[in-house]
């Protein structure tokens, strides 16, 4: 996303979705690197980062079910391009780069998402309406119209458009039993959280809020609750970097529970499969952009990044063992952004860990 929000990426240039973030032009493919390291200052604090190599520049990655195939918005010069020259559209590829390939051809591509059996994908695009205005995914203020959701098989074929609307919808994810798809639409300048059926059907909005903006939502294990993120629409571009508070909710929208209570930036939260924890980026010394690790219990945040460059857009493999992040190469920030992948097993955050129930969290005192 952008500095001011959290969301997710396009290509030659990408931009984020869930929150929207403007990327860097396309430059040279990295190939051969194998691992990045964390900043010297930060050796032997950050778990093994290995780069995912023969990818164009990319972010806003997600496992697939069998925890090796990824999708993810990626830099291609056949992306619809806007003011900033900058245009994504979805690619699948392995975790060790041997396996690559475009899932749509044509518009501005945003987030992406696999459903459980594996075989089929969910996707934003604005393929349908290439004749309205390309808008600014890194703009709350200038979001694409016409960003529709689709559904497809891996390569591409089968393709069964979702919604049809001139709103912005994005964000979008899949549940873990693949029969809940939730997303992202606004609506009025009003950014809320909507599901439906795997086949589109039954759609319903589950948030009503005026100030709040909601994004980023995804399932925990149960299957019914969310996690998403929000930040305050008279906030917007008025306090740098924006705050972003962590909720919960259920699918039919009950049960919202506030899960962080600072003034932080608390972006792009992601849920572990063990259904009590969850990745999410903060700032740092100035304007370093970490990933920690937090508790849906409450409690002290454990940071897992330790690099000088921008880091984001984390996830965890269905596992538990992996987790992607975007990691800028070669300097600039939220620029030349490539998905890496941390070994993070010694976590034990995996759906072996489930415990059956989302814990609750009591406030802290003001």
């Amino acid at each position: 996303m952008n500095p001011k929000r959290q969301s997710t990426l396009r290509a030659p240039v990408l931009a984020v979705t869930a929150a929207g973030l403007a990327l860097a032009a396309c430059q040279t493919v990295i190939a051969d690197q194998a691992t990045t390291a964390a900043t010297p200052a930060a050796a032997g604090k950050e778990l093994p980062v290995r780069l995912i190599p023969n990818v164009p520049m990319n972010a806003e990655a997600y496992y697939g079910p069998d925890s090796y195939h990824v999708i993810a918005q990626t830099q291609d010069p056949q992306a619809l391009r806007g003011e900033r020259d900058t245009g994504a559209l979805t690619y699948i590829f392995t975790d060790d780069g041997k396996k690559v390939w475009r899932v749509n051809d044509r518009g501005q591509d945003a987030c992406s998402y696999f459903f459980p059996d594996g075989k089929r994908i969910v996707w934003t695009s604005t393929r349908d309406h290439m004749d309205l205005p390309v808008g600014d995914w890194s703009n709350q203020d200038d979001y694409p119209t016409g960003a529709e959701l689709y559904i497809s098989d891996l390569d591409g074929k089968n393709i069964k458009r979702l919604t049809n609307n001139k709103y912005y919808e994005a964000e979008v994810s899949v549940s873990p039993n693949g029969k809940w798809i939730v997303f992202g639409r606004m609506i009025d300048g009003k950014m809320d959280l909507w599901r439906m059926k795997a086949d589109g059907t039954d759609e319903k909005q589950i948030t009503f809020t005026d100030d709040w903006q909601e994004g980023a939502p995804f399932y925990l294990p149960d299957n019914e609750t969310i996690l998403y993120r929000a930040w305050k629409r008279s906030e917007y571009g008025k306090v740098k970097p924006t705050p972003m508070t962590v909720f919960t909710i259920k699918n039919d929208g009950s049960g919202h529970t506030q899960r962080t209570f600072d003034h932080d930036m608390n972006w792009a939260p992601y849920p572990a499969p063990d259904g009590r924890h969850y990745v999410f980026v903060r700032i740092v010394d100035g304007n370093n952009w970490e990933i920690f690790l937090g508790d849906l219990a409450g409690g002290e945040p454990q940071r897992l990044t330790f690099n000088a460059g921008f880091d984001g857009f984390p996830s965890i493999s269905p596992d538990g063992k992996k987790m992607l992040l975007a990691r800028s190469v070669g300097g600039g920030f939220m620029s030349n952004l490539y998905t890496h992948v941390m070994d993070i097993s010694s976590l034990n955050i995996g759906p072996e860990n489930w415990k059956g129930s989302v814990p609750a969290i009591t406030p802290p005192k003001q």
